[in-house]
């Protein structure tokens, strides 16, 4: 351990002013169910540049706070509060208590609602309203509002084995991935860490999508299953969690294991700058069809995000998939937050609205995940569940919205940086 951390000082004193870049929170464990690496966002390791960059002084790096993007507001100024029946969003609080009930900030919030039961609507309400306090979430510029997409957990054909029908692999981690806490060499860095392979007495990047995609990285061994359809894949690996049906029979749920370090980077985003796409057609359905008219393209386009994913099998009996809370997600009252700015756990009511369409979609939320494309304070990723409908209404979903933030009475908040 003191040889990998005299390595990585000496490594970081000439890269740390590219990877701050890329420098993204660390998430907390996925699953409570035998937990391995959760959902981690990570400081992308950049590729070796033709000449030294210049030396940055790390202790002067400060991580976000939330302190900065919280109001504390009223109960009156959320918008359609009292139109929300926050009974229908009880059974994902408490699952959010079974992981904050261990820290000091939740512990009487939390015994109180086990005390509660089943509630009423007007029970619900008073609840939060008794025992919490509204801060409406506010942008670096100070708006209020910000961006809403929607995800889903997909399912895709496979087999265990490969076949000319299942050619494309879902991997599990390779041994070769290092995934490195920073706050265990330097305290200022808490919550961030780093993702390479050694390479001698060197920590180099991992490789890309497209090394991983032609064979460069160890991954052969690795195979957890085969399905059809590269994109397919690609999308399960931004959704972080998908099912696969072996062989039109018995199926199989995974979850986010790990990635490979790079930072996530928009294909519909690219579509659109290329003039290729417009931008009312950068669905998830209008990428999909895009690739089916450009086979010969497609490839390239995925390799634009360097991002990869990697599964672990989970197990069959969780009523839906691992947010990075550790708890399985909710449909339709699980969102993926950015939790620089918001409390994993926390109660989050959004006001936005249906896909595509201007009817109001106002309801209590629980921040129970993250992702690699949910960064900035208003912006949240509204879980739709499992599905067609789920996947035609998260595959639309490019709405604006304004999101309030619950905590419990009396919360230490984080000083701002």
């Amino acid at each position: 351990m003191h040889l990998l951390q005299s390595i990585i000082l000496r490594c970081l004193a000439v890269t740390v002013a590219v990877l701050l870049a890329a420098c993204e929170t660390l998430l907390p464990p996925k699953a409570p169910v035998p937990p391995a690496p959760a959902p981690v966002p990570s400081v992308a390791i950049p590729a070796p540049a033709p000449s030294p960059a210049p030396t940055v002084e790390i202790p002067a790096l400060k991580p976000p706070t939330m302190a900065s993007a919280l109001r504390a507001t009223t109960w009156d100024s959320i918008a359609n509060w009292r139109e929300d029946n926050p009974q229908l969003a009880w059974s994902a609080f408490m699952a959010s208590c079974g992981t904050l009930k261990n820290q000091a900030a939740w512990q009487s919030v939390c015994s109180i609602a086990a005390g509660v039961g089943e509630p009423s609507r007007e029970t619900a309400f008073r609840f939060f309203e008794n025992n919490f306090t509204p801060y409406q979430v506010i942008n670096a510029d100070g708006s209020d509002s910000g961006l809403v997409t929607g995800y889903y957990e997909p399912l895709l054909n496979g087999s265990r084995k490969r076949s000319a029908r299942y050619p494309v692999p879902v991997y599990g981690v390779p041994d070769d991935l290092l995934v490195i806490d920073l706050g265990e060499v330097y305290p200022e860095l808490k919550n961030m860490r780093l993702r390479g392979r050694i390479d001698g007495k060197r920590i180099i990047p991992y490789f890309n999508r497209a090394q991983i995609e032609t064979g460069a990285a160890p991954v052969t061994g690795k195979e957890i299953a085969w399905v059809e359809d590269s994109v397919e894949l690609f999308f399960m690996q931004i959704q972080g969690s998908g099912r696969v049906k072996l062989d039109g029979k018995e199926t199989i749920a995974l979850g986010y294991a790990d990635q490979n370090g790079y930072p996530y980077r928009s294909i519909g985003r690219l579509l659109i700058d290329r003039g290729d796409l417009p931008l009312e057609k950068a669905s998830m359905q209008g990428i999909k069809a895009w690739a089916k008219q450009n086979p010969d393209k497609l490839q390239e386009l995925l390799n634009y995000n360097a991002s990869y994913v990697f599964f672990r099998e989970m197990s069959r009996d969780l009523p839906g998939p691992l947010g990075a809370l550790g708890v399985p997600l909710t449909a339709r009252r699980s969102i993926a937050v950015d939790a620089r700015y918001v409390p994993l756990g926390a109660p989050v009511f959004l006001a936005t609205t249906m896909p595509n369409a201007r009817q109001p979609l106002a309801r209590l939320m629980l921040a129970q995940d993250t992702g690699g494309a949910i960064r900035g304070p208003v912006r949240a990723d509204f879980f739709w569940g499992f599905g067609e409908e789920a996947a035609a209404l998260a595959g639309r979903m490019r709405q604006s919205g304004k999101m309030w933030v619950l905590l419990p009475n009396g919360f230490p908040m984080p000083a701002a940086n």
